[in-house]
């Protein structure tokens, strides 16, 4: 069922009745034994979630075939952030956003559900799953990643006070990223994001980006309705460098087509970074095709 958040922006932009005839992918389910083999088969898996200090942050997991093991209302993450992440030790009992992506034949997936942290300690993760479902093809960008998963290859990770020359070239030039949001009382919620390069912008000390036509639920955008709490990881697949930002985002609706060429839909997405870090992620590198 659709919170107050997304029947709103459903609202808004004149979709209701569309949106309506999907509203049973949103109820409460499992893991079905095609969407758990589907996700025993990735090798890169993006959270949402909060950090002991309550801010919102987005970042990667990643591991071999099988780190992600699911059946029924239980997610199984055979991997943990690294100390450096921010969101390495993050507090159990939450609600997390989780995406798994498959980028060779533009597939993804997303499960929400209670963060839990497994008996054997830091090693890996456990969600148990309020709702999982599937997205489509949009906007993503093929490519086959081919970093090292390798213990010896862990990425490292360094705080900022804002955004360097080199953040903001990074920015302009990416082609995807991946955006965390949450609701007051469901959590959080993680999506992907894709365009041509520079869809997303930097504009002084804030980024935004257009809203593109997509399956009218409004998740993201229906979340940031009821609470501005956003964050963004955003990959370089060229080097592995990543940029996480953590900061409150807010939606500008203007009249469609008044805008630059890709604002077809009168929605754009304003988000004021308040924390950055900034990581090398040697498992994240990856080609075209």
């Amino acid at each position: 069922m659709f919170h107050e958040g997304e029947l709103a922006t459903q609202e808004r932009a004149g979709v209701r009745l569309e949106a309506a005839r999907l509203a049973g992918m949103l109820g409460p389910g499992g893991l079905s034994r095609g969407a758990g083999g589907w996700l025993a088969e990735r090798t890169l898996a993006v959270l949402a979630g909060r950090d002991r200090a309550g801010r919102l942050w987005t970042s990667a997991l990643t591991g071999p075939p099988g780190f992600l093991d699911g059946a029924g209302q239980r997610l199984r993450v055979d991997a943990a952030f690294a100390p450096g992440d921010p969101l390495h030790d993050l507090p159990a009992g939450q609600r997390v956003g989780l995406i798994a992506i498959d980028f060779a034949t533009r597939r993804r997936m997303r499960v929400n559900g209670t963060l839990s942290v497994d008996e054997a300690g830091r090693d890996g993760l456990t969600v148990e799953v309020a709702e999982a479902f599937g997205n489509c093809p949009q906007y993503i960008w093929p490519r086959r990643l081919t970093g090292t998963t390798a213990a010896a290859a862990a990425p490292v990770f360094a705080p900022l006070p804002a955004l360097t020359p080199a953040d903001a070239a990074m920015v302009a030039a990416a082609d995807t990223f991946f955006l965390g949001t949450a609701h007051p009382a469901r959590g959080a919620d993680a999506s992907h994001r894709g365009g041509p390069r520079g869809f997303l912008r930097v504009d002084g000390g804030d980024l935004w980006w257009p809203d593109y036509p997509g399956n009218n639920m409004f998740n993201s955008l229906g979340n940031l309705a009821t609470d501005p709490s956003a964050a963004l990881f955003v990959p370089d697949f060229g080097t592995g460098r990543t940029l996480h930002l953590s900061g409150t985002a807010t939606v500008e609706w203007t009249e469609a087509g008044t805008g630059a060429a890709d604002e077809v839909t009168g929605r754009r997405v304003r988000f004021h970074p308040t924390a950055v870090v900034t990581g090398e992620y040697p498992a994240l590198v990856a080609v075209a095709g």
